[in-house]
């Protein structure tokens, strides 16, 4: 007898361990990370409602800028801790997409025809216009005027004041030296941020930094992004936009599945509910500019009849190549 429950003693210490490790390996499979270059109030809305929606996934977002997360993606490979990248720009997204998951399941016609990828690895997020921002405080506490054109950004008055993101690291930044290499030629580009970075307070390594500076008060002017700008103005920051005769440059951000993790339900769970649901109610939210073929939402504040400038030749090589010659970080 005793025997018998000695035996049946450990027949079910030996059941209850393999339920706790059962129990391991199913918590395990369940954890979804998400890397991200957005915005930090838009980081929130997405994690929350996440989180809400599958209470049982452990869910978590990563922020990095946009360069780190291509480089990471490509340098870990199959063994990326990352399953879904979201707010990418596209540049990035081509630059690793062979680590990329084809997502043939997925409804791409929901879209604007012109904005989705041939290979079908990533879906659009949002259109990220950019602007001038002005802090009218700094800018008056300084006894200056505002500025009506690139040029004025030069004027050694501004020395010290001014706040631009890095195209070497951030997709924002890239934005407007795409478009003024295209606006003016290479050459007179450059030549123009040479002297314009003697005016700069910081390049900084992600497009939120400009605004962050301007709201701060560290900063008088920045090359930043326009919903950002309209974030903080909604939220009570004294902040003035501005769009000079160039227009407003632009760049594409969107989303994507690592080919490692494309056959696990939870991570294709959490990116359709980001790659849609969650995307109309970024686009309502911050970023109005229309990415969905039957939804055009509108956000107070955001400057109406936006004229965007010229972003031709936006192509990954063009951009690796720029970057490369850009030297003034």
């Amino acid at each position: 007898m005793k025997k018998l429950i000695r035996s049946l003693s450990l027949a079910l210490a030996l059941m209850l361990m393999l339920a706790v490790f059962s129990g391991c390996g199913n918590a395990e499979n369940k954890t979804v990370t998400i890397w991200t270059s957005g915005e930090d109030y838009k980081n929130e809305y997405y994690l929350t409602e996440c989180q809400k929606k599958f209470p049982d996934y452990d869910i978590t977002l990563e922020y990095m800028n946009s360069s780190t997360i291509a480089a990471k993606v490509i340098e870990e490979g199959d063994k990326c801790s990352c399953d879904i990248i979201l707010s990418e720009e596209y540049g990035y997204l081509y630059k690793c997409e062979d680590r990329l998951a084809t997502l043939s399941g997925f409804d791409f016609s929901i879209f604007l025809d012109e904005l989705v990828p041939d290979s079908h690895k990533f879906t659009p997020e949002v259109k990220n216009g950019g602007c001038i921002i002005v802090n009218p405080h700094v800018l008056a506490s300084k006894g200056l005027p505002t500025p009506s054109c690139y040029e004025d950004l030069l004027d050694p008055r501004y020395k010290g004041l001014l706040s631009m993101p890095s195209p070497a690291s951030s997709g924002t930044g890239y934005m407007f030296l795409r478009q003024l290499t295209n606006e003016w030629g290479e050459d007179e580009a450059f030549a123009y941020f040479e002297k314009f970075s003697e005016n700069v307070l910081q390049y900084t390594s992600s497009g939120s930094g400009p605004v962050n500076a301007l709201v701060q008060g560290e900063a008088a002017i920045g090359l930043g992004m326009t919903s950002q700008a309209v974030v903080e103005k909604n939220a009570g920051v004294n902040l003035e936009i501005l769009f000079f005769e160039e227009g407003s440059p632009y760049s594409m951000y969107g989303n994507a599945v690592l080919k490692s993790s494309a056959d696990r339900q939870e991570v294709m769970d959490v990116f359709n509910y980001l790659a849609v649901d969650l995307c109309k109610g970024n686009n309502e939210r911050y970023f109005p500019d229309r990415i969905f073929k039957d939804f055009a939402p509108t956000v107070e504040g955001f400057p109406s009849d936006v004229r965007y400038g010229n972003m031709s030749n936006n192509t990954l090589s063009e951009k690796e190549r720029l970057q490369a010659k850009w030297t003034f970080n």
